[in-house]
């Protein structure tokens, strides 16, 4: 093992066996080089004053080199805030500017200690570095049946995670904190588990209220009570998208410095909190008590970083940092908040007239971009068929009998034809 991963895993368990426990075997072999071509090259940055032959860029009269046929089209940035690697943790005043963002927007972060976030390509990637640094073969992954399929892939396929699913709803069609609890305790004997939690759901759409909230930190930390060490990582990909009275924040504040044995990890991003899916800018976070763990998880996430995608993309941090100082950010975020509610407000009014009666019923939603119909009549596959090749509309099939219904891509009048043409369509395939 690299003596720069030893000294990162020592550090670690001074402070936390827990967190050193958790670690994957590519977790605690991880490290970020020092004495490599960006270490060297971020020497030669404030020390060479003559020249500085070292990074592989181009420059052309002091500044990056670049074609005019590009520049033109983004003169308003200066091109040493394009054209260049950014770091591979993120440029630093975005990285400061999201912290800040993150203790406005969930204040039970008040006085807690977490790291500084590090820049990921989008949330996906933030989910990967959780899977690479902390799930080994066979590791229980605990997340509910409502899930992003995508979880599958980064977890199960990848890292080979036992995938442990629980039903997302109790009877009371409230968040099934109860089958969260069994599913942790169920790991006991193996004194290990990564649990998911993605609110605003995907592809429910649904956030819990505050005394759900309180149950769900409960449940995970009865599991630590027990013994067993639980990564917990907050997908909070639509994040802000609160249109009724549920949590308003993320769960990542309630569970950080909590308990010993509890590893929270945040990871969000720009990409549908502004609107920006193709800028590929998202986040991870962790969340502990001393200040060596997280010093050196930041130097394992970089490592990943640093083996995978080596940076992320420069440009889109620009102008995410731009438009989060721009004095006409939260205005203009408003007026899109109120838009993304008005569509779900109308989907829900839709849904409760008695217009489409014994066609289908329809899972709590109350945040998001998406909604999710519970097919009675005909199954959710053959319905997304004939919506596609007979009505040219475009929905999603999960599982037997749930359509996922994106209300966010659509505008508000065209809702009702939406759901009418849905209906329709359900009729034709009962009388075939």
């Amino acid at each position: 093992m690299n003596p720069l991963a030893l000294q990162l895993n020592e550090s670690i368990q001074a402070s936390s066996n827990h967190v050193y426990d958790m670690l994957s075997k590519l977790g605690k072999e991880l490290y970020y080089p020092k004495e490599g071509i960006l270490s060297q090259s971020a020497e030669a940055s404030s020390r060479a004053k003559k020249y500085n032959a070292t990074i592989g860029i181009a420059t052309e009269n002091g500044k990056p080199m670049h074609l005019q046929v590009i520049q033109e089209k983004l003169s308003a940035y200066k091109p040493q805030d394009l054209y260049p690697y950014a770091p591979p943790a993120g440029k630093p005043a975005l990285r400061d500017a999201w912290r800040k963002k993150m203790l406005e927007e969930t204040p039970s972060l008040q006085g807690k200690s977490f790291g500084n976030p590090v820049a990921t390509n989008a949330l996906t990637h933030g989910l990967s570095i959780v899977a690479d640094l902390f799930v080994d073969e066979g590791d229980a992954v605990i997340y509910p049946d409502k899930n992003w399929e995508n979880y599958e892939l980064t977890f199960g396929v990848r890292r080979q995670g036992r995938l442990i699913n629980y039903p997302l709803f109790n009877e009371n069609n409230q968040f099934n904190s109860a089958g969260l609890k069994e599913a942790l305790l169920a790991q006991k004997d193996q004194g290990k588990a990564i649990v998911v939690l993605n609110f605003p759901n995907n592809p429910t759409g649904y956030t819990p209220g505050a005394e759900e909230g309180k149950e769900i930190v409960a449940a995970v930390k009865e599991a630590a009570d027990a013994g067993i060490n639980v990564v917990v990582v907050t997908d909070d990909a639509y994040f802000g998208l609160f249109f009724e009275d549920s949590l308003h924040e993320s769960l990542f504040g309630s569970l950080t410095n909590i308990h010993p044995r509890i590893l929270p990890i945040k990871v969000d991003g720009a990409t549908k909190e502004e609107f920006v899916w193709g800028f590929r800018v998202g986040f991870i976070t962790y969340g502990h008590e001393s200040a060596d763990v997280l010093s050196a998880l930041e130097q394992k996430t970089l490592g990943i970083i640093r083996a995978t995608i080596s940076s992320g993309p420069h440009p889109s941090q620009t102008f995410v940092l731009d438009a989060l100082n721009s004095p006409e950010f939260s205005e203009q975020k408003q007026e899109k908040f109120l838009i993304m509610k008005a569509r779900a407000n109308k989907v829900k009014a839709l849904l409760d007239s008695g217009k489409y009666s014994g066609a289908w019923d329809y899972y709590p939603f109350n945040s998001g971009y998406f909604m999710c119909l519970k097919l009675t009549k005909v199954s959710a596959e053959e319905l997304r068929a004939h919506l596609l090749n007979e009505y040219g509309i475009g929905t999603i099939a999960i599982g037997e009998h749930d359509l996922r219904i994106a209300f966010s891509s659509l505008e508000e009048e065209q809702l009702e034809d939406l759901f009418d043409l849905i209906y329709q369509a359900v009729q034709d395939l009962i009388q075939e």
